[in-house]
């Protein structure tokens, strides 16, 4: 089984919460999770604070009433991308700093996790201790538990097989498209 990301942590900002950052991800359905955060199934993001398909600020949802954000703290979910091949999975907007990172993938989803869990035993820029929301990772990735899941896209890798997987990373600012 073969399902690697990164987990790179992100603030355009250059510091502080993530909140005002708006983020939009092309994705009708995401991955939900038990209070273990452990995958349960694929569900509609229609009618949910899940629903990043038109650009939205981060955090005018994220401490909304809903069992999905209660399990996981804030965002820490798989976006399935709609579409297939090389597309757009996420687009981030930094609105004071102008600053944009678009991201691209082949892979089927993308893990957004709003830095919900950072207690200040990281540290970011300049050594600053990072704490609950002052970063954000976008992870492409098959989707979460794939193994255990045959509704999931396979993971398995037999011998001899090629694994291959591309994103890519944009960055700009809004005066200018990151893409």
């Amino acid at each position: 089984m073969v399902n690697l990301t990164n987990h790179a942590y992100w603030n355009l900002a250059g510091g502080g919460t993530i909140e005002d950052h708006v983020l939009e991800l092309p994705a009708s359905t995401f991955v939900a999770v038990d209070a273990e955060l452990i995958p349960t199934e694929r569900a509609p993001v229609e009618g949910t604070p899940l629903d990043f398909r038109s650009p939205r600020r981060i955090g005018d949802r994220l401490r909304a009433s809903h069992e999905q954000l209660r399990h996981a703290r804030g965002y820490d979910h798989a976006w399935v991308v709609d579409g297939d091949g090389l597309r757009r999975a996420a687009l981030v907007r930094d609105p004071r700093s102008g600053r944009v990172l678009e991201v691209l993938t082949d892979q089927p989803s993308v893990q957004f996790y709003s830095g919900n869990f950072l207690d200040g035993a990281v540290a970011g820029r300049g050594g600053r201790a990072m704490r609950q929301g002052d970063g954000l990772c976008l992870e492409t990735q098959h989707l979460p538990d794939s193994p255990n899941r045959p509704d999931f896209p396979s993971t398995v890798l037999r011998p001899g097989e090629r694994y291959e997987t591309r994103t890519v990373l944009r960055f700009g600012t809004s005066a200018e498209e990151a893409g």
